[in-house]
């Protein structure tokens, strides 16, 4: 597994375009797994910042809950159609999936008093998905620790 700063050392065009496409929304959407291993969807903000991909939940919130039992997380990028006769011009998505270490509370300024959990991750896989320059096909870009960029097109 692996810190942002890896896959930027790495591939640093992938994790640019990946870092653009998350940062293109501040909403993103966070999958966890509840005690009986079932998914839970929550919406959920995240920042890359001295080489983490970093993400909070509030005192009491039931995703930090999952993520403290299990680690395991797939986060999405904030999602966005192509536009009908403007697909050339769709930026695609990015997901990212890996483990949620526990990096501290985070502190409420006003109060001082915790305020949630702050999680970095440790990144198993990051994925564009988008169009080929034609907008004919889809194009999946996948970036793995052990396997590094690999790039598909399908019909």
């Amino acid at each position: 597994m692996a810190a942002w700063k890896v896959i930027e050392q790495a591939e640093p065009e992938f994790a640019g375009r990946v870092q653009r496409l998350f940062d293109a929304g501040r909403h993103k959407t966070i999958a966890t797994l509840r005690a009986d291993g079932s998914p839970r969807i929550s919406g959920i903000e995240c920042e890359f910042a001295d080489g983490d991909l970093r993400f909070g939940s509030m005192t009491g919130a039931r995703k930090g809950a999952d993520l403290k039992r299990d680690p395991r997380f797939a986060l999405h990028g904030p999602a966005f159609h192509p536009q009908m006769g403007k697909e050339n011009d769709w930026p695609g998505e990015a997901k990212i999936a890996g483990r949620a270490i526990l990096a501290g509370p985070v502190t409420n300024e006003a109060s001082q008093q915790p305020d949630g959990d702050m999680f970095t991750a440790d990144i198993t896989e990051v994925v564009i998905t988008g169009l080929n320059p034609e907008a004919t096909k889809l194009v999946l870009e996948s970036w793995t620790p052990e396997r590094g960029l690999w790039r598909v097109e399908r019909d």
